[in-house]
């Protein structure tokens, strides 16, 4: 009796940007992960994207940070010399288990209200000419 093969899955493309997850390695849209940046020493989370810096990506899940701190990722995806303090993150995850990161994106350019290109934790300013 011959075997057969079972047909190759065929995976759904992912629309928009794709990151990596620093913990699980696997990849997903931005608006499925969590942003972090370095900043003194620290890994600081980053749910609005807007921080200056490089960034690393991650699940907002405890699972996933704890495989990211056994490999030692955050310091090599931030690119910074020796360990960081994850301790920011496991609040974030502590305090709301599954954080809905897409209640936290940023607004989309042109979206700060009446016209205007701010965001809203900045006001629009008025030129008089």
């Amino acid at each position: 009796m011959a075997r057969t093969r079972p047909a190759p899955r065929q995976d759904v493309p992912i629309e928009g940007p794709v990151r990596t997850c620093v913990g699980c390695r696997s990849r997903g849209p931005v608006s499925e992960l969590l942003r972090v940046v370095a900043v003194d020493g620290a890994c600081d989370p980053d749910p609005r994207r807007r921080k200056p810096g490089r960034g690393a990506w991650m699940h907002p899940a405890a699972d996933c940070l704890h495989r990211a701190e056994r490999r030692s990722a955050f310091p090599r995806a931030l690119r910074v010399p020796g360990p960081l303090d994850t301790g920011a993150l496991h609040a974030l995850l502590e305090a709301n288990p599954a954080p809905d990161i897409r209640t936290q994106a940023p607004t989309p350019v042109g979206a700060g209200g009446r016209g205007s290109r701010s965001t809203p934790d900045e006001p629009a300013v008025k030129h008089s000419r």
